[in-house]
């Protein structure tokens, strides 16, 4: 099989790789803030609850948490899983990295000097006011870095799906590995890989850059 073969089988499942990380990403980003919501609630055991989740999420790998979702529906509840599998990686994918987002989102948020929250109660604003207007511009400046690795990271965790047998780019390149008897496919992946990461890495730095009017 030629490179050039290779390059456009690999293209097709390039595809899912770039939807399982967008939908990721559109997912886990709001998802992380509500849970930060829920780590900060005055509510103890909520808060604890979350706390638990973040733990978990955080300390066990995505593979294992992949596999968790998507074979636990059936050995729980004999659930039919056919036509589960993308569900259950969107779903695997957007709860780790919801708790990751959510650290992230505390960190920046508690970064903030309480001076500043008591000028706006001075001011007159609500709390939501404050959150809104004041706050959360300055936060998402901050964050935007570590919010940067994570993305990065997610485009190489997206590899870890084919433990779940879906087809994606990783999984071809392994089918045509095993096929053809070639690391070759290995090196065209990195490839895609790096100039994924090379893009997403410079649209991030766009963000950086108009976001310095708040220095």
């Amino acid at each position: 099989m030629s490179i050039e073969v290779m390059v456009r089988q690999m293209t097709a499942g390039f595809g899912q790789t770039c939807l399982i990380f967008f939908l990721t990403l559109i997912f886990s980003l709001p998802l992380g803030m509500i849970v930060y919501f829920g780590r900060v609630c005055r509510f103890k055991p909520l808060s604890w609850l979350v706390k638990i989740y973040i733990s978990i999420m955080r300390g066990t790998p995505l593979m294992l948490q992949l596999l968790i979702w998507y074979f636990g529906p059936f050995y729980l509840w004999g659930m039919n899983i056919g036509g589960y599998k993308f569900t259950a990686i969107i779903l695997g994918c957007s709860l780790n990295y919801a708790a990751y987002f959510a650290e992230i989102y505390r960190s920046g948020i508690e970064s903030i000097p309480t001076g500043q929250y008591e000028a706006a109660q001075l001011l007159g604003y609500t709390r939501v006011q404050t959150f809104f207007k004041i706050v959360l511009p300055q936060v998402v400046k901050i964050v935007l870095p570590s919010v940067t690795n994570e993305v990065i990271t997610l485009v190489k965790d997206t590899s870890l799906v084919y433990s779940v047998s879906y087809i994606e780019m990783f999984a071809v390149a392994k089918q045509i590995a095993a096929a053809q008897t070639t690391v070759v496919p290995f090196f065209i992946a990195g490839i895609f890989y790096y100039v994924f990461n090379y893009v997403v890495a410079w649209v991030m730095e766009l963000f950086e850059k108009k976001l310095n009017y708040y220095r």
